[in-house]
């Protein structure tokens, strides 16, 4: 994808399933007049996700697809997204896995956010197994999005110490904090 030139801000789509913090911190960079995106829509495979409160706030479209039937829902939201021309997608907490058909006839880019220093700890639960496995550090990975889970091409990777009584829950908040600076460093880095 090309870098940006001038005011032309990439057509962007957010994904979400849960509370939306990533969502608000890249919506609020988005408005921002050197950031590189525009966020013109935000998914959810949820609801009840707290998330879709930023729509009405910040006046962006939401769609909801509940995923009985993956291929269904994948081929409504593809349609959505070329009706919207949308470029790039920024997966933020999204817990659902994309198919590979969906993935190939995306003509855009599909970056992610995952709370661990990857190729470790793919997949999900990976504070506690981060903390059961006594490891000294952890962290976030912001990647492209590939057909096999949590192994796209790294852009950036924040790495930060593990304290002695840390918890999943501690060291979950810690990483948070690191997400929200990273997925917005790998925009910059990307598209700046």
């Amino acid at each position: 994808m090309a870098k940006l030139n001038g005011s032309k801000k990439i057509k962007t789509a957010v994904f979400i399933s849960g509370r939306g913090s990533n969502l608000i911190n890249l919506i609020k960079f988005s408005l921002k007049k050197n950031s590189p995106i525009r966020i013109e829509l935000i998914i959810s495979d949820n609801s009840k996700a707290k998330g879709l409160i930023y729509s009405k706030r910040y006046n962006i479209k939401k769609k909801i697809y509940l995923f009985k039937k993956r291929n269904i829902a994948e081929n409504k939201i593809l349609d959505k997204l070329r009706n919207k021309k949308i470029k790039l997608i920024c997966l933020a907490g999204f817990m659902k896995i994309l198919s590979k058909n969906f993935i190939k006839k995306f003509r855009g880019k599909i970056l992610n956010i995952h709370p661990s220093l990857l190729p470790k700890y793919k997949g999900l639960n990976t504070h506690e197994r981060v903390i059961k496995n006594n490891e000294k550090f952890s962290g976030c990975t912001v990647h492209f999005v590939n057909s096999k889970l949590d192994s796209g091409k790294i852009i950036l990777q924040k790495k930060i110490k593990i304290n002695k009584n840390e918890t999943a829950n501690t060291l979950a908040k810690k990483v948070l904090r690191q997400e929200h600076i990273l997925y917005l460093k790998a925009l910059k880095k990307l598209y700046c």
